[in-house]
């Protein structure tokens, strides 16, 4: 299966070297045509100005000029060194593939770091194409051919080297990335839930990277082809701007990291738990369990309330005792409160505070905060209520009373008179 795909990676190279060279053929004409004379007279005086070649023929013609093979036209050493090449790409492959990685796989096996172990079988699939590429094509550039099949075969060699190079950058790519999606999630951190389509975009942007960097090796101008696509990419724009202004809200949510998935927060009008993140979109779990789903450029613009990430739970009340409290009594019963609150071991004793604090009118109101020491919802809860059982008790105890909202009708007059006779 793996040499059915290089050879296919091959094919495809040279059918698309051949396509280039076809579609050059016109504009080669057009000159030719119009240099006729000069091109005659280049012909009679022996002058016809070659081809620069590339790198990998340049070894080729080193090494047949170290065979001394200066044949003009295909020999049997010719067909030789073209077996040859391929004999060698092929025992070289089987090195790589058999001895060399395995090596490199046993020593990434006794390093810390995993990220080698993801990284070496990732390219050791595209290194043993490469030898494959660079074996069969310098076979092709060995034998004598036609100018249109040279021409083919090296447009067709650039092709399936740039197919093979960036094929391998892109496993090196998904391996780093998979990695870091890995550290992400084992540590906790809020990106890990935008690794996924993270992946899929930046693979994205270097496809599209790589393609254009093919298409400017094989002699085309990628700004041309860019300013073409420009009005078709700023039509495309204006009709999926809210398309695109979701993708940025999306982005602004990665980089913020305001709430991960399974957190609870309040986005406007919505409270509930965060089911999912989406490219689009964020799935809320309302608290009535019905499903909100948000367009992420109305998240990236609302402010969140994130109500998963407490330090603390902080309680703020106001405790109201009657009127006919003395001042020995209040003070005696503010320093219970603070007692109380002190004593219990999940009440972070830096917050407490408890004071004698308005003469209200109908209560004497005695302010008191505390704070717990965990962030847990029920945990706050059970405090609470914990704190409002000790202070009712201790009130009993005193011998108090809890004030309630009284008032005083001051009647005069005759009718005032009438209902004290009982004549009303």
């Amino acid at each position: 299966m793996k040499q059915f795909f290089r050879l296919s990676l091959c094919t495809l190279g040279f059918l698309l070297g051949s396509v280039v060279g076809a579609a050059e053929v016109p504009a080669t004409t057009v000159q030719a045509g119009a240099a006729a004379n000069s091109t005659a007279a280049a012909v009679a005086t022996g002058k016809v100005t070659a081809r620069t070649p590339d790198l990998l023929e340049h070894i080729v013609d080193v090494i047949l000029d170290l065979s001394n093979v200066k044949s003009g036209g295909n020999t049997v050493s010719h067909y030789v060194i073209c077996a040859l090449f391929l004999v060698i790409a092929i025992l070289l492959r089987r090195f790589l593939t058999t001895i060399f990685f395995n090596q490199l796989k046993k020593l990434a096996s006794k390093t810390e770091t995993t990220l080698d172990d993801k990284l070496l079988p990732a390219m050791e699939s595209p290194a043993a194409t490469f030898v494959m590429v660079t074996g069969i094509f310098a076979a092709l550039k060995v034998l004598k051919l036609s100018e249109t099949a040279d021409q083919s075969i090296a447009a067709g060699s650039t092709v399936a080297f740039s197919l093979v190079i960036f094929w391998g950058l892109l496993r090196a790519f998904d391996a780093i990335i998979d990695h870091s999606a890995e550290i992400a999630k084992v540590k906790q951190m809020g990106i890990a839930a935008f690794m996924p389509w993270i992946k899929k975009s930046l693979i994205a942007v270097f496809v599209v990277v790589g393609t254009l960097m093919t298409v400017q090796s094989l002699g085309y101008n990628v700004s041309t082809i860019l300013q073409g696509l420009g009005i078709g990419g700023l039509a495309f724009a204006l009709a999926a701007q809210d398309t695109i202004a979701n993708l940025f809200g999306s982005i602004v949510v990665a980089i913020d990291q305001p709430f991960k998935i399974g957190e609870t927060v309040k986005i406007g009008a919505h409270t509930g738990t965060v089911e999912d993140i989406g490219l689009r979109s964020t799935k809320i779990r309302l608290i009535d369990k019905s499903l909100v789903v948000m367009p992420n450029k109305l998240v990236s613009s609302e402010a969140i309330v994130n109500l998963s990430r407490f330090t603390q739970r902080r309680v703020e009340q106001v405790i109201g005792l009657t009127y006919d409290t003395t001042p020995d009594q209040l003070a005696v019963i503010v320093e219970d409160f603070r007692g109380i609150l002190l004593a219990d071991a999940e009440v972070d004793p830096t917050s407490v505070m408890v004071f004698f604090r308005d003469l209200s009118a109908s209560s004497l109101d005695v302010w008191v905060v505390y704070a717990s020491r965990e962030a847990d919802v029920k945990e706050g809860f059970a405090l609470k209520q914990r704190m409002n059982l000790a202070i009712m008790r201790a009130v009993a105890a005193r011998r108090l009373s809890f004030a309630y909202p009284t008032s005083v009708m001051h009647l005069d007059g005759p009718v005032a008179k009438a209902l004290v006779d009982g004549k009303g």
